[in-house]
């Protein structure tokens, strides 16, 4: 996977931020959204397509689309770059194959050890109880 190429297939919009700004609240476009289409991308192999739908359907729309927002800085270059960078990870992690688990059993020294230490207290709590 090269990462120059999938950024060159995102899209980005600009959109007003929320919150307090002050007089240009209502002029500057600062939040920024960053929309992926997961399924029409030339970059990713079929395999890992299907990996990142198993992982992201969360995250994913209907359309099977990957739709990110930030508006943290005021600054919409930071926001896009903080967005990128997220979203890197995002890809990143949803790539990982996880480890299959071996089923294991408890080995016959432990098992051995817990009886001893089950009889030992119930051993001292014998102790503490009242005589008739």
């Amino acid at each position: 996977m090269n990462t120059e190429k999938l950024i060159k297939e995102l899209n980005f919009k600009a959109i007003r931020s929320s919150g307090a700004g002050g007089q240009s609240v209502n002029k500057v476009s600062s939040k920024v959204e960053l929309i992926f289409d997961l399924k029409n991308s030339n970059e990713l192999t079929i395999d890992e397509k299907e990996l990142l739908f198993k992982n992201l359907k969360t995250k994913l729309t209907k359309e099977e689309v990957l739709i990110l927002h930030c508006d943290e800085s005021r600054s919409q270059h930071k926001n896009k770059a903080i967005i990128v960078d997220r979203f890197l990870k995002i890809i990143i992690n949803g790539l990982k194959v996880p480890k299959i688990r071996k089923p294991t059993k408890p080995s016959k020294s432990s098992i051995k050890k817990r009886l001893e230490k089950k009889k030992k207290q119930t051993f001292k709590k014998a102790l503490r109880k009242k005589l008739n």
